[in-house]
């Protein structure tokens, strides 16, 4: 961290930062008493990594590792690095992470980098080293998508990820007022945070009863651009807020969080259907993007900015191509009260209803943490190196739930629960 850097970091509010680490620790994780922790984060963040520090070893953590990323090492690889390094990553690390949450070290992740930070970087480059990464992650995502150990997502406001998200003010400004923004939709800007988000999850576990209850077969979604049907695969069951990871352990995976969400069947998605806000993906602002499905497989993709990127994308493996998510997120969602784009997918993904191409998550079946990759599969499930969630619910999308009859149920009518 620079002199400059730490002197705009002293701008954050240290009463709502120790909040945000507090609820990482008692709300996110739900650490337990003896469990370690396995933290990364941007070095700027290393304010906010400390006070998670203490409020992991009052809540009994056993040991607490931190592994912070730089922003200016990243892209010496990039200007610097031989050509033969881009298609290689840390194997090594990720095994050992693997290694570390199937022995129930509990997984805490702080993003704040610059989202567009290898936007001026050779795109070549970055789609090989994105997937040399994704192929070394592969073992430590498993435990992660499988939810066998409780893990957290939050955010820090990095003075390069406020100068991208308010570009046309001061610096020290755009810092607090990203800080504000993140303090907000992760409910942390009051006193009784922890209690703000036990209330929360309760609104969420009712929305996820009912759509248990209902057992639809597909959504059928409708709107300008619009005309899509997901089919839900088999056994397939609804999460949002608070979820029972396969340690035992209650844990809210993405905080902030505005979402329900389910696993598509990989096989039976047919129709169009158009973003409703860019998605910032590894540099790179791709933008109205268009795809059409036939049989569960994207055939065409069209975007107005970012095109290559996105197909690159669609090219990285066979389940690229295809859904493993799908969510429900009210127009009216705080996040999307703000107005604010973040190029960020843990909030812009809880601004609107979105869907994920790639990895599915076993959890979201009946019985999930029983089942084999195989019966995952048989039931619809898809399997990817990549999970990217991009925003297709707008306030004038409406979605139906269709039962195996064909009956429809209103599920959302201009963008809100109905």
């Amino acid at each position: 961290m620079t002199a400059h850097q730490s002197s705009v970091s002293a701008l954050i509010d240290p009463v709502k930062l120790d909040r945000l680490a507090e609820v990482a620790v008692k709300v996110g994780l739900r650490l337990q008493p003896g469990q370690d922790v396995l933290l990364t984060a941007p070095s700027v963040a290393l304010p906010l990594v400390r006070r998670i520090a203490v409020h992991a070893y009052k809540a009994g953590a056993g040991i607490v590792t931190p592994i912070l990323s730089d922003e200016e090492i990243t892209l010496a690889r990039y200007r610097y690095g031989h050509s033969e390094s881009f298609d290689r990553a840390a194997n090594w690390l990720y095994e050992g992470m693997a290694k570390a949450f199937a022995a129930n070290t509990a997984r805490l992740a702080i993003v704040g980098d610059n989202p567009m930070l290898l936007s001026g970087e050779d795109p070549v480059k970055v789609a090989r080293a994105s997937k040399a990464n994704s192929i070394a992650y592969q073992p430590a995502l498993e435990k992660i998508v499988n939810f066998d150990t409780n893990w957290n997502i939050i955010a820090y406001p990095s003075p390069s990820w406020a100068k991208q998200v308010f570009p046309d003010i001061p610096l020290d400004v755009a810092v607090g007022k990203l800080a504000d923004a993140i303090f907000a939709a992760s409910r942390v800007d009051q006193d009784g945070a922890v209690a703000a988000w036990e209330k929360h999850n309760a609104v969420l576990r009712e929305r996820t009863e009912w759509l248990n209850d209902q057992r639809f077969h597909a959504l059928k979604y409708s709107g300008p651009g619009t005309d899509l049907t997901i089919g839900l695969a088999d056994g397939h069951e609804w999460e949002g807020g608070a979820a029972i990871a396969r340690n035992g352990i209650t844990c809210n995976a993405n905080i902030p969080t505005e979402e329900v969400f389910t696993t598509p069947h990989c096989r039976r998605v047919s129709g169009h259907v158009v973003s409703s806000k860019p998605l910032s993906y590894q540099g790179t602002l791709i933008d109205n993007i268009a795809v059409r499905f036939e049989e569960g497989r994207i055939v065409d993709a069209k975007a107005s900015r970012g095109e290559e990127v996105l197909k690159k994308v669609l090219d990285t493996d066979e389940g690229a191509a295809r859904l493993g998510e799908v969510a429900l997120v009210p127009h009216s969602s705080p996040i999307s009260k703000s107005g604010l784009l973040f190029f960020n997918t843990l909030f812009d993904e809880n601004a609107a209803s979105h869907i994920a191409l790639g990895q599915c998550y076993s959890k979201c079946f009946i019985g999930g943490d029983k089942l084999t990759p195989e019966q995952i599969a048989a039931q619809g499930g898809n399997k990817s190196l990549i999970h990217i969630d991009w925003m297709i619910g707008s306030a004038e999308t409406d979605i139906d739930g269709v039962h195996t009859d064909g009956r429809r149920v209103p599920v959302f009518r201009k963008g809100e629960w109905a």
